[in-house]
């Protein structure tokens, strides 16, 4: 599993350096055809550009929850370290939630894209809106794989 895992942080990491290439295209079109004067304005370049930067979000967050780089507060003073493994499980199981609640609700939210194109490009709504479901599976993945690292790193102590 850890192999898979591996292969499948990679493949995001890859597709994630190839979506920020791919959003500069459209806006430095954007930007140089308002510079330059014989450079066409392309009405697509916006709605690209947005649809690339929902996917990054997407993907970002999901390379996010495997480097453990996402948001974590520090609240509580050092003299409650000890409790560390049980807060980070706490951690876990809330953001197991939300990555249930990017699943189902992505789920429903990519059967109502199913009906709709965009307003330029005519692209299908789904290919956009299949992004929250699979951020969500990529979070329960990683962390599945965290929550059994915790549990052998508390029996090795």
């Amino acid at each position: 599993m850890q192999v898979f895992l591996n292969r499948y942080f990679l493949f995001l990491q890859k597709t994630l350096s190839g979506l920020l290439i791919l959003l500069l295209i459209p806006v430095l079109l954007q930007v140089f055809s308002r510079l330059i004067p014989f450079i066409p304005r392309y009405i697509w370049t916006e709605e690209l550009a947005r649809f690339a930067f929902v996917w990054i979000i997407m993907l970002g967050s999901s390379v996010a929850v495997r480097d453990q780089s996402h948001f974590y507060v520090d609240l509580l003073p050092n003299s409650w370290s000890k409790y560390g493994h049980l807060l980070r499980l706490v951690g876990f199981v809330f953001m197991l939630l939300l990555a249930l609640v990017f699943l189902i609700g992505g789920y429903y939210f990519t059967q109502f894209g199913a009906t709709q194109h965009s307003e330029i490009a005519g692209l299908p709504m789904w290919v956009i809106y299949i992004a929250w479901p699979l951020a969500g599976l990529s979070w329960i993945l990683f962390l599945v794989e965290q929550v059994y690292q915790e549990f052998r790193s508390r029996e090795t102590i």
